[in-house]
């Protein structure tokens, strides 16, 4: 019998495996170039949840810039956001001189948002499928529900995460964080039987839980947009 040596058998071993995986990423849409409007109105956002904010990933997103005459300190504006905690990775829907200039402090260049010369979504077209998870969604997990409605039977945990392209269902207590419509539908909703959410967002707009007014805390609700705002709704047991 042929005996092989440990140490000949952790050389075979492949010492790491990449793997595609999804991860919710903190996107910082710009719509204009003055440094100091962009720290003053940081600063007041970081303000309101400082222990949200520290290490966060941020993808910066310059489609609201993309016309602009002016250049964009790149440099300055990674040091600014690392100022504040947050941990620049990335930038999308920039034009070529503005992609080169991200390249050059560092930034790599992701793909286009699918709202960028893609077609949006038709509000009036039904979601064509739901995924129902029959258990509760314990601390650390994330489920995503693409092109469709996410059905939790349970409690989300906090430091777990579900996200829905469609709305969000949950039956039971929403400790972590809920992302309903993550392509841009704005017509989409996030119900629960008790809301005490770490975050709640919708097509991008979020809440976090500093921001929860205390008498919607453990309440039964239903959460969506009008004009661009959250709005938080009682929902009758």
């Amino acid at each position: 019998m042929l005996l092989r040596s440990p140490h000949l058998a952790s050389e075979e071993t492949p010492p790491f495996e990449l793997k595609g995986s999804l991860f919710t990423l903190t996107v910082l849409h710009l719509f204009q170039m003055d440094r100091a409007a962009i720290e003053r109105h940081l600063a007041e956002k970081v303000k309101q949840a400082p222990s949200f904010f520290n290490n966060t990933p941020v993808v910066i997103d310059l489609e609201g810039v993309a016309d602009s005459p002016e250049g964009l300190d790149f440099n300055g504006l990674y040091e600014l956001l690392r100022a504040h905690g947050m941990v620049p990775v990335g930038m999308r829907n920039g034009t070529p001189i503005q992609q080169v200039a991200a390249r050059l402090a560092g930034l790599p260049t992701l793909p286009e948002s699918r709202a960028n010369g893609a077609k949006k979504p038709d509000k009036t077209e039904p979601v064509s499928r739901s995924r129902i998870v029959n258990h509760p969604v314990r601390s650390g997990q994330q489920i995503y529900a693409p092109d469709g409605d996410l059905i939790v039977l349970g409690t989300v945990s906090a430091g777990a995460e579900v996200i829905a392209d469609g709305n969000i269902h949950i039956y039971g207590v929403l400790r972590g964080r809920a992302l309903a419509g993550v392509r841009g539908a704005v017509e989409t909703r996030i119900f629960c039987q008790s809301l005490e959410a770490e975050l709640v967002s919708i097509a991008g707009h979020y809440r976090i839980s500093e921001q929860l007014d205390s008498a919607d805390r453990g309440k039964a609700a239903q959460i969506h947009l009008m004009e661009d705002r959250l709005v938080i709704e009682h929902l009758t047991r």
